[in-house]
This record gives structure tokens, sequence and C-alpha cells, in this order.
């Protein structure tokens, strides 16, 4: 039997790459010619191993989820919730300003950058955006159970405010602040978040 040729490209090294052009430019913004060139492949290649624009941009963005935002995920194995909060947003500073990424945050850049027809995309980054709010309101629900936060606070809520600073804080780096710029905001935030149970 034949075998069939092997692949040129490292597949994980060419969606790398896609996805910095997704991220830079959304997915109305990137042309299929932007990323055969940035992938360093032709289109027949992109196709067979990756399928369509909008099957590359998912694989994308779940590659973003698995490599780049795996902050998330460790943040939410610190032994305190401020310990949590400041974790991630340390992480979210230092993805924005990491020179090696386009500025700001993926989940929230592609999602802006979405028109009409690529609504369905727009909802999955949304999807996304709302199993990472669900991940940290369960968090803070066990630190209310376990008598670490007052059982006054509202798990949601907070939930909700740790992760619109989060992305603010991506906005704000898209748009050109800085690390003092960010880290100093962050420093503000973290003044509203509920006093911790004295022992």
């Amino acid at each position: 039997m034949q075998v069939g040729r092997p692949r040129k490209f490292d597949p994980d090294r060419a969606l790398d790459r896609a996805l910095k052009v997704f991220w830079r430019k959304g997915f109305d913004g990137t042309s299929l010619s932007d990323l055969t060139e940035a992938m360093g492949i032709n289109r027949p290649s992109l196709y067979a191993t990756f399928g369509d624009k909008e099957a590359l941009f998912r694989r994308a963005m779940n590659r973003y989820v698995e490599v780049h935002a795996c902050h998330v995920r460790a943040a939410l194995d610190e032994p305190t919730v401020r310990k949590v909060v400041e974790k991630l947003w340390d992480g979210s500073i230092a993805l924005s300003q990491n020179p090696r990424n386009p500025r700001g945050c993926f989940l929230v850049q592609g999602a802006l950058a979405c028109g009409d027809a690529a609504q369905p995309l727009q909802q999955a980054m949304s999807r996304q955006r709302a199993r990472g709010e669900a991940a940290l309101r369960t968090r803070f629900e066990t630190a209310i159970a376990e008598g670490e936060l007052p059982p006054h606070v509202n798990a949601a809520d907070l939930a909700r405010y740790v992760s619109t600073v989060s992305y603010g804080l991506a906005v704000q780096a898209a748009g050109g602040a800085t690390t003092a710029d960010l880290t100093a905001t962050a420093a503000i935030a973290l003044q509203a978040l509920p006093d911790e149970r004295e022992e």
C-alpha cells in the first residue's frame, strides 16, 4: 500500500501562527492569504489540515485557552480568594504585555471584530468567557461555604466583577497601557474585594 506524503510543516506551529493573525486582525479582518502567508502553507494544505477559515478560527481559540490563558486555571488553585484574583490579574497583565503576542486578549479582540456572518464565532467566544466566569463563581461559592468569605457575598456578582476587570485590563493593554498602568489599576480594583473573614 502506498504511503501518503508526509506533511512538510508542523501543524501546531502553523496553528500558533494563525492564532497570532486572528488575534491581531480578528476573524473578519483576516484573509486566507494572510493565513497561508503566516502559516507557511498553501490553501489546499490549510483546508486538508484545519478545514475552512471558521474551523481554523475555532481551533485557534481552543489553542489560546489551552496555551496562552492557562494562568486562569492556575489561579483557581491558589489557597485564598485574594491570591486567586491577584494571580488571575497578574497573568492577564503578563499575557497582554508579552512582546511575542499581539496586545490585549484574543477572546475580547476577536469577539469585537466579528461581523454578522461570524456571529456563531462571537457566541463561541462569549461562551468561553462565560466558562471562565462560572469557574470563578464556583471557587467563590466554595470560599463562602468554607467561611473564607462572609455569607452575604454574592459569588456570581463577585465573579462577574473579577472577570470584567480582567478583560478591561486587556482592553487597556490593547490601547497601549503600560505594565505599570495596568498594575496600578489592578491594585485599586483589589480594594473592592470583600474582606476575608477573621479566624
